[in-house]
């Protein structure tokens, strides 16, 4: 009896040392790595379709043939269009092809220096097809763009007298486009951003059936444009450690 009662003494005792210990090794955690920081970077590839609009200046010059200048003018106005294109992304730099279709309502006219009749000219709409490269700073790009241009315009001439229409011409014209722009990714899909471009339209001679008469019309449109973009795809915020 007493020996069973000695045992069950050492055994407690033994048990109310290791304790501490025991109690050190649970409370102990092993040692983990924090994750590291994610940057989000902006991805500009992929295809994309937009809205546009703003506003333009045509200057037009109109040279009768073998006759002289008849004067310039500035035909101004207001344009609202679309814009569908795709682009990819190497590192920073950012490449792409785009089309653009917008109506216009660039008009103006003046008073025919050899004539008494006012000369009007007018661009109702134009297309862009174009190539662009862009350098991006995360969710902002800078491009610029070129390529080809072709409008649709139409010249009156009017009695100074009378106002009276005395003769009208459609063209349809092909030319040049450059421009540049800057654009801000707002949202993962959505980017808003402002264009500049400068068309340049061939020289082209005009025939006027009633007056009758050939003037030779020089046209360059500079206009700016505020676009809307959206990007289609999954969330285009792509993460790096």
């Amino acid at each position: 009896m007493k020996k069973n009662l000695l045992l069950a003494a050492v055994s407690l005792i033994a048990l109310s040392a290791a304790a501490p210990a025991l109690a050190a090794d649970l409370a102990a955690r092993p040692y983990t790595k924090a994750p590291a920081m994610v940057a989000a970077i902006y991805d500009w590839s992929g295809f994309y379709i937009g809205i546009n609009g703003g506003g333009g200046s045509a200057h037009s010059t109109w040279d009768l043939v073998g006759g002289g200048r008849e004067g310039s003018h500035d035909a101004t106005g207001g344009t609202v269009g679309g814009q569908i294109g795709y682009r990819w992304q190497s590192g920073q730099w950012v490449f792409g092809v785009e089309g653009q279709g917008n109506w216009a309502d660039f008009s103006g006219d003046n008073v025919s220096a050899l004539f008494a009749t006012r000369n009007r000219s007018k661009i109702d709409s134009f297309g862009l097809i174009t190539g662009q490269i862009g350098y991006a700073w995360n969710n902002v790009l800078i491009y610029a763009k070129g390529g080809a241009a072709v409008a649709g315009t139409k010249y009156d001439v009017f009695s100074t007298a009378s106002g009276a229409l005395l003769a009208s011409n459609d063209q349809t014209r092909w030319g040049g486009t450059v421009g540049a722009g800057i654009e801000y990714g707002f949202a993962p899909n959505w980017s808003l951003g402002v264009e500049y471009n400068h068309i340049f339209l061939q020289d082209k001679d005009v025939s006027f059936a009633l007056v009758p008469s050939t003037d030779r019309i020089r046209q360059d449109v500079d206009m700016g444009l505020v676009r809307l973009n959206y990007k289609f795809g999954p969330g285009q915020m792509l993460g790096r450690y």
